[in-house]
């Protein structure tokens, strides 16, 4: 069965039908199906090992399904319009020596087909000064965060997809983190959200997705109050 809200448009972002993936032989994920609606905030929880990050991966176009099938923006599988898609992993993907404008000059130059933002305007999205000398390696969890982020949202992708974006954060910049992401899916982004802290993305969460064992558990509307 496909979960989904019943009153759900037409038009989705993206379709999981009963996607299993294997890793020889244990199953991160059994028999998943969801479907994800543009403009809406995903929040998927679970103990580790339920199988959020790998849904995550499979979602970006990093993993192939053993089995099912994942289909975004219509047809479309993710590696085909994978820079209409933004991934942001736990790791920061980013370089401790160079500051954050030279690490985003980096990684807008791997997008030579598509308009990007420019560096200072990825990094005013976030928050953050485009002309802080500092080296990303001396900056605080918060701002790694905010950076890691700016690097995802540099190509204006559609989907958004975050793994444990709130990790190791203080209260404050976990309060930050969301305001942003609450402006981001007002712009009609979908955002997919791994993380063990409901509560925090709770003001965002229009849907949340607990995974166990690799299997949908429940699948229960959320309550956005930004």
């Amino acid at each position: 069965m496909t979960l989904a809200p019943a009153d759900a448009p037409p038009t989705l972002c993206a379709r999981v039908q009963q996607v299993s993936r294997l890793f020889g032989s244990f199953a991160a994920l059994r028999q998943v199906s969801v479907d994800l609606e543009p403009g809406r905030c995903y929040v998927l929880i679970g103990e580790n090992g339920a199988g959020k990050s790998t849904l995550l991966r499979i979602l970006a176009g990093l993993l192939r399904p053993s089995h099912g099938t994942v289909k975004v923006f219509g047809d479309n599988e993710p590696p085909e319009v994978r820079d209409r898609i933004g991934y942001m992993s736990h790791a920061p993907m980013l370089y401790d020596e160079l500051t954050a404008q030279e690490n985003l000059r980096y990684f807008a130059s791997l997008y030579p087909h598509r308009n990007c933002l420019t560096p200072a305007e990825a990094l005013q999205q976030v928050g953050l000064d485009p002309a802080l000398p500092r080296l990303f390696g001396q900056y605080s969890q918060g701002m790694r965060q905010r950076t890691s982020l700016a690097r995802v949202l540099l190509p204006e992708p559609e989907l958004l997809l975050l793994d444990e974006p709130f990790s190791n954060m203080d209260v404050e910049s976990v309060a930050q983190m969301v305001e942003l992401l609450a402006r981001f899916r007002h712009g009609n982004r979908t955002i997919v959200i791994t993380t063990h802290q409901r509560e925090a993305a709770a003001p965002i969460a229009d849907w949340v997705l607990r995974l166990h064992a690799g299997r949908v558990q429940s699948f229960e509307p959320g309550s956005p109050t930004l």
